[in-house]
């Protein structure tokens, strides 16, 4: 088929999870339920983090907060559609929106990959290294890894969106998944893609792998780097919680792009865990369980009632 025929596929249709409208409804509530507490839980670390000085001067939870925001975007990539098309029968998405989609994907989940190995690399100093911590993260080199993270994820998107427009699409339009993502959307091009999907292949699969070889080193070093069984037990009480964040966020994201792309019917399962529920557990399992993010939340409390009682006895004067 001629590739000028490309102009004829202009929208795609996302596959659902279920035909069923009762089941939809129930998706529906159930997703809901993930989207709105990942707004809750992260805007939560990120205001508590930016009010409190103690927090906001700590390379970690600088991090974290940058961590939260990230988290945030990414889930607003995929799920207000979803919600939307589990309300709506036809789950049609226009050609642009999807590339717009898939490139806001790739950007800011390479961008999470990322700060997740800088994060590693900031526990390593400040577990092997403690007395030069503040030294060598000071908020200058937080700052300049945190705007590298952000443009490597920039520039891996480019790449893959750039790859994927380029192909010709004829026809069938009919997405295999609940949001556009590169393995889905090239076995719908018109043209053999062998050669792109090894490059996108090598693309997100190598950053992937590389970044999830990097943490694991990371942690496989402090542990060996720490002798008394005191102190690897604190290293494992520090850095277990960011263990469990890289294994639910790399895991399935190893399983997706580091593999040719064949479509298994699990992958809209694993896709559900990377993209809906990691960003919703992370401020669970990261901070939120933390006693110095705690106490700064009870701290913010605190104040949030001082000024509602001096608002109200300001409203009595003026009322009397």
């Amino acid at each position: 088929m001629d590739k000028n025929q490309s102009e004829f596929v202009r929208e795609f249709v996302l596959a659902g999870f279920s035909e069923k409208p009762a089941i939809e409804a129930g998706l529906f509530s159930l997703f809901l339920i993930f989207y709105v507490s990942t707004w809750v839980g992260n805007v939560l670390i990120i205001v508590t983090v930016a009010s409190d000085n103690h927090l906001n001067s700590s390379p970690m939870y600088f991090l974290l907060g940058n961590l939260s925001f990230l988290d945030l975007c990414y889930s607003t990539v995929t799920t207000p559609k979803l919600l939307a098309d589990f309300l709506d029968d036809s789950k049609l998405i226009p050609y642009e929106q999807c590339i717009i989609q898939l490139f806001f994907l790739h950007f800011i989940g390479a961008a999470e990959m990322f700060l997740l190995t800088v994060m590693a690399y900031d526990r390593y100093v400040a577990i092997c290294r403690p007395l030069h911590y503040t030294t060598v993260m000071s908020r200058g080199l937080c700052c300049v890894l945190v705007f590298a993270s952000w443009t490597g994820g920039f520039v891996h998107s480019i790449v893959q969106t750039i790859l994927t427009i380029r192909l010709p699409f004829c026809g069938p339009n009919h997405v295999d998944n609940f949001f556009c993502d590169v393995p889905p959307i090239i076995k719908l091009a018109c043209e053999d893609t062998f050669v792109i999907e090894l490059l996108m292949v090598s693309n997100s699969g190598l950053i992937s792998t590389s970044s999830f070889a990097m943490l694991v080193s990371s942690y496989t070093t402090i542990l060996l780097k720490i002798r008394s069984k005191e102190g690897r037990r604190k290293a494992l009480s520090t850095c277990g919680s960011h263990l469990m964040v890289v294994t639910l966020f790399f895991g399935p994201c190893i399983f997706i792009y580091a593999r040719p792309f064949s479509i298994f019917s699990i992958d809209k399962l694993v896709s559900v865990l990377y993209n809906v529920i990691t960003p919703m557990l992370n401020p669970l399992i990261y901070t939120l369980r933390n006693k110095e993010v705690k106490s700064a939340m009870q701290k913010l409390k605190e104040r949030q009632v001082y000024f509602k009682n001096i608002e109200a006895q300001n409203l009595g004067i003026c009322l009397w």
